[in-house]
């Protein structure tokens, strides 16, 4: 029994000293976490509860030239409530004011309200959805109701806000105008206007501290925040919405009647180089047309015979030819290398000057008098189309300008029918803009300048920056040259291949093309073609100069030919803009005083000199008479959407204050 006992006693004192040991250890441990890793976990359990989420800054707005919103942030608020954060006392004085001004802005009754807050905070609830999707003046007003007027501490008002990207115009030059993707705070990629201006846009973002709450919740520790965002610049673009509509809808008619695959359409300022309308528009696989691809900036392709114009003009410069040389077309055939060259029309023209052959597009005479002028010298036709800039980029402030290719002498894809083929347009590949830059250099008496998408940067009222006109190019050729080019391209549309576009009501000047596109695949298998017009209006005192190009018209109609594919689209153009415009009659005898006016304006003088003291009513006034009405008075004045004021987020008959804001929300 001794041994039995005594063996139980060794084991009590091994559990003992087990225990011992143990104790040791997590006393040991406990002192390393204090006082060695103590900082560590107390950072990691901080960060775990409490830290910084970012808060968007509003984007600056896209604006048109003529002042209409192209794309604009709209501030959209999510109203939550932390049922534990007021007192007893406090929640049960004001619930019920509560719950009737929720049921007044959201449309329940009062009695849900209270009903469901006060089993919100029954329930321990510390994240109740009150309300979501509310506009920045339901977001002022509901932040003022009793409680949620306390602030988020005492209150227990959680407002969570987004900005979302809205283009209150629709689809207009939408590929233009373009967008930024991003994610978790970090741009990625983008497009058009809104990626290139990205850095004027986005305005700098802020920072709020936010406590982690049940169920992986957080919810802002403190009513202000850490950091304030600051909203980005507004964007004024060159483009007139006006423009634009007639040039989509002329391009779109087009595109449905010929059944294309894509097309584009670009307007140019003549004299500045700005884009006024661009459209960009490829078929959907149900038939319908949308804006895709930035075709007109992006797709480098040959162009055919609108590249003649780099022909004439290289020929007239080193006076190799002049508009009145004669040729042969010799049938309507020429050859090459054993590769033949033909004419659109059957058995040619005979023999017509050099000017005739241009304003009937004869590839046997464009390409005769380009080989016989540089066949021993072909460096120095192809010096001329780089010194035109045609084998570089504009240098466009929006992202994918297609890179455009000219074969030079001594290079690997040199050979004996390069210099003949880029005579009418192939072996060579050029964008429809960089095309339109260069036509638009004639029309401007020889200076290029380049296209520009936008031409101001601001802050309301405040110009930050303001692109002038880029000059490429201050002399492309010489006058003389300039004046003989302007004449064959009026003749174009006068009695040449456009001659179904003349007008006897405004001119118009420019140069047809038809280029065959993926005809070297075998067989001739995927070939078909493009279509283009490019020119400028008016002709003897150009404003505008235009490009269209419409690419695989259906062959059905069994014409596929630019001047009447793309040249309809040109003209409708010009049409519109010259002739659908409001006639401008001279107003006489401004200076004769009116009694009748003199007295109104007399009596609104003695008016405006009493400073107004409060807000006015401008609910149903337009929204630009709001902004002056209230810009007189001193008040800040910001504005989200279009057309008269619907709401504004300061009641009339308040007290205006220095450095007072409001917002008006127009529709």
């Amino acid at each position: 029994m001794a041994v039995e006992d005594k063996y139980i006693s060794y084991r009590i004192y091994l559990v003992a000293f087990g225990i011992f040991l143990m104790a040791i250890a997590i006393a040991v441990k406990l002192t390393n976490i204090q006082w060695v890793e103590g900082d560590y976990y107390r950072k990691l359990a901080k960060q775990r509860t409490v830290k910084n989420f970012i808060i968007p800054a509003n984007k600056g707005n896209i604006y048109s030239a003529d002042g209409s919103l192209l794309a604009t942030s709209i501030p959209n608020y999510e109203i939550r409530f932390d049922a534990l954060a007021s007192k007893t006392e406090l929640f049960e004085k004001n619930v019920k004011p509560l719950s009737d001004s929720l049921a007044l802005l959201l449309g329940k009754s009062a009695n849900y309200f209270e009903n469901e807050l006060r089993k919100a905070r029954g329930n321990k609830n510390r994240y109740y959805l009150v309300a979501r999707d509310l506009s920045y003046t339901e977001y002022v007003r509901i932040k003022g109701f009793p409680l949620f007027n306390l602030g988020a501490y005492k209150g227990g008002i959680i407002v969570e806000q987004e900005t979302i990207r809205e283009h209150p115009i629709g689809k207009i030059a939408e590929r233009t105008v373009g967008y930024e993707r991003t994610s978790n705070g970090q741009s990625l990629d983008g497009k058009g206007i809104e990626w290139a201006f990205r850095n004027y846009l986005n305005g700098k973002d802020g920072k709020i501290l936010k406590q982690k709450i049940a169920k992986g919740q957080w919810k802002p520790i403190r009513d202000v925040n850490e950091v304030d965002p600051q909203d980005g610049y507004d964007v004024i673009s060159t483009i007139d919405v006006y423009i634009q509509d007639i040039a989509h809808h002329a391009l779109l008619k087009q595109l449905e009647l010929y059944q294309a695959d894509h097309g584009s359409v670009v307007v140019m300022e003549t004299k500045t180089g700005h884009v006024k309308a661009i459209s960009n528009l490829g078929r959907a696989k149900d038939g319908t047309y949308y804006e895709t691809t930035n075709y007109a900036v992006a797709e480098s392709h040959e162009p055919g015979s609108t590249y003649k114009l780099a022909d004439l003009m290289a020929l007239l410069e080193d006076k190799k030819a002049d508009t009145s040389s004669v040729y042969d077309s010799k049938g309507g055939v020429v050859v090459y290398s054993g590769k033949k060259v033909r004419d659109s029309h059957k058995g040619g023209y005979g023999k017509i000057s050099l000017a005739r052959g241009f304003e009937l597009s004869s590839n046997t005479i464009m390409v005769q008098a380009v080989y016989e002028a540089y066949k021993n010298n072909p460096s120095q036709f192809v010096n001329h189309l780089n010194d035109f800039g045609l084998n570089k980029t504009l240098g466009l402030s929006i992202k994918g300008e297609g890179v455009p290719y000219i074969p030079q002498p001594g290079d690997k894809n040199w050979s004996n029918i390069s210099l003949p083929w880029m005579a009418f347009g192939y072996g060579v590949h050029i964008t429809p803009m960089q095309t339109l830059a260069f036509y638009n250099a004639v029309a401007n008496d020889g200076e290029m300048v380049k296209p520009q998408f936008v031409s101001e940067i601001k802050e309301w009222n405040k110009t930050i920056k303001k692109y002038e006109k880029e000059v490429l190019n201050p002399r492309i050729c010489s006058q003389e040259t300039i004046l003989k080019l302007q004449a064959v391209l009026a003749n174009v549309v006068k009695k040449g291949t456009a001659s179904k576009l003349y007008s006897k009501d405004f001119s118009m000047a420019g140069k047809t093309g038809t280029a065959a596109v993926n005809y070297g695949k075998a067989g001739g298998a995927g070939k078909y073609y493009a279509s283009s017009f490019v020119g400028y209006f008016p002709a003897d005192k150009p404003m505008y100069s235009c490009i269209v190009v419409v690419h695989k018209p259906s062959t059905a109609l069994n014409n596929y030919y630019g001047a009447d594919v793309a040249g309809p689209v040109f003209k409708r153009i010009a049409q519109k803009i010259f002739t659908d415009a409001p006639s401008t009659n001279e107003i006489k005898n401004l200076d004769r005083k009116i009694p009748k006016q003199e007295n109104n304006y007399d009596s609104y003088f003695v008016k405006s000199q009493n400073k107004q003291q409060f807000i006015p009513n401008v609910k149903g006034m337009p929204g630009m008479d709001a902004v002056a009405l209230l810009g007189n008075l001193g008040v800040k004045v910001k504005v989200v959407g279009v057309g008269k004021v619907k709401k504004q987020s300061l009641e009339a008959g308040q007290n205006i204050l220095k450095n007072t804001t409001i917002l008006l929300e127009l529709s």
